[in-house]
């Protein structure tokens, strides 16, 4: 039973239908930087919108049965549907089984499935205990309609807009950051409330003419008055009551103006995440358009041509100064570093698809090489353009993948010349391996049958030439044999050390155990 379901687990993770679709569930579901989750998140607050006027429309108005069917059963369906797609999508079960066979394996010891459902099952705890997910729960009651109870419910679907409302959710962000100060304006808000109530309740109860009488009175005086909102249906008559009504209003305007300064704080140390944020979805939805790496003199004189034709630039910059002195010049710029591969995933550049080619004007050679080398790891085909500061550099520069390297007296010339003709289109002619960024040295744990299957696979076509065994690490003989040939026996817990890209990697290990299961 066991090995059945761990074949299972590797066909899944194998299976590209499967694994395509639960890409595309979470995408649309959880990855704010995929381009169709903005319709899907206006799909469902037009459902939650729709299901709220039911509500409030049934209040005094008739509403048809076909209208109520819809709210009570489409849209609930239609919810429960999302909650468990959401949970289906939180983690991957499969990976988690695989990962449990093969560390046991490694360590020789039978495989725990017990370990493996314990872990599956925190995780999805994890996602259902959260607070989005229990309002997503909470929004699901509604379908329960022959319960009218749970029909309070359907308000919790006004909280689901805060799921699918990106400037809410940039809200809350803000806000949290500033947890612990509302935490202590809360506490503070609480005391003030109690005290205030307590006192203007000693003070005004006992007098028959006074409209405070109960204790939720003098609590609702006292939220009213805090808050300044002053609505003037309860006041107190006594002096004593009097008195305690001016220390409450002073109080209150002390909370109004503590809570005011932990917003604007909040929104002040935030602002320029929020500006650079918003710059980035500007960048995302432009469709073609020239990067620069690297503000100077230079980089000045080189925008100031491309302003007569019209292009649009981007600038990857990273000292304040040039920054705020090229935003001051009217330019985009993006507070990244332009030798980060994090850096690329963060700005959400699309750089065969959207960049015409990449201009290399930072201050040294050696920086303007780890870029290329950077920029050629995520795309073969982009153009790339340098300045070059030391003639010595000229052949590291071109080995790193840079098609056009000049010094600075000839670079404005040359992009001027490219601009006032086509966009630059020039094949890769030099690449380092270590340009590619993605060849790893990774470990298979392999079992004592997989002897010649192994060997076929370093023979299949796809991996020939391109998948390299180093060798194979005898874990029961604490020794390692450096390029084995087939004739060489593996035995269950063996590792085989093998140099590959990370996608081929993975297709070999899959391919190795799919076998198993067809």
């Amino acid at each position: 039973m066991n090995q059945w379901i761990v074949n299972f687990a590797y066909f899944l993770d194998s299976y590209a239908p499967y694994c395509k679709t639960k890409k595309f569930i979470y995408n649309i579901l959880e990855n704010n930087k995929y381009p169709y989750k903005k319709y899907f998140d206006y799909l469902m607050m037009l459902m939650v919108i729709l299901s709220i006027y039911i509500l409030i429309r049934h209040v005094k108005h008739e509403v048809s049965s076909s209208w109520v069917f819809f709210n009570n059963y489409i849209i609930s369906l239609f919810f429960l549907c999302e909650y468990i797609l959401r949970l289906w999508a939180y983690s991957n079960n499969s990976k988690i089984i695989i990962e449990q066979y093969e560390s046991d394996l490694f360590l020789h010891r039978k495989f725990n499935l017990s370990a493996a459902i314990k872990t599956i099952t925190k995780q999805k705890m994890a996602f259902i205990v959260s607070p989005a997910a229990i309002i997503d729960l909470l929004a699901i009651m509604p379908f329960f309609h022959e319960f009218r109870v749970f029909r309070v419910f359907i308000l919790f679907r006004v909280l689901k807009i805060f799921r699918y409302a990106k400037g809410v959710q940039r809200l809350i962000s803000i806000l949290s950051s500033k947890r612990f100060e509302l935490l202590i304006l809360g506490m503070i808000t609480m005391i003030v409330i109690v005290v205030s109530s307590v006192l203007i309740y000693v003070m005004e109860a006992t007098n028959p003419k006074s409209p405070i009488n109960t204790l939720f009175e003098a609590v609702y005086w006292s939220v009213v008055t805090i808050f300044t909102v002053g609505y003037g249906d309860i006041v107190p008559i006594t002096p004593e009551g009097r008195v305690v009504a001016m220390l409450v209003i002073v109080s209150g305007i002390a909370v109004i103006s503590f809570a005011t300064s932990i917003v604007v704080s909040a929104f002040t140390e935030k602002l320029d995440e929020i500006k650079e944020d918003r710059l980035i979805d500007d960048v995302r939805g432009m469709e073609r358009f020239y990067l620069i790496c690297g503000y100077s003199n230079l980089t000045y004189a080189v925008v100031e041509r491309f302003k007569k034709t019209n292009k649009q630039i981007i600038i990857v910059e990273t000292d304040p100064v040039k920054i705020k002195q090229a935003q001051n010049e009217g330019m985009v710029v993006l507070n990244f570093d332009s030798a980060s591969l994090h850096a690329y995933h963060s700005m959400q550049i699309h750089l065969d698809k959207q960049v015409i080619a990449v201009i290399l004007l930072q201050e040294s050679d050696v920086a303007n090489i780890y870029t290329a080398l950077t920029i050629r790891g995520l795309s073969k085909h982009v153009p790339l353009c340098s300045v070059l500061h030391s003639p010595k550099n000229r052949k590291k520069l071109s080995l790193a993948g840079i098609d056009q390297v000049v010094n600075p007296h000839e670079l404005v010339g040359i992009i001027s010349r490219r601009v006032g003709t086509q966009p630059v289109v020039v094949d890769v002619i030099h690449a380092l391996q270590s340009g590619h960024g993605g060849t790893i040295v990774d470990e298979i744990v392999l079992d004592n049958d997989m002897s010649e299957r192994f060997y076929e696979l370093l023979l299949h076509p796809l991996f020939y030439r391109r998948l390299s065994m180093l060798g194979i690490y005898q874990t029961r003989l604490e020794n390692f044999v450096f390029n084995p040939d087939s004739s060489f026996k593996i035995i269950s817990g063996d590792v085989a050390i093998v140099v590959a890209n990370h996608s081929l990697i993975s297709e070999f290990r899959n391919l190795l155990h799919k076998k198993r299961v067809l």
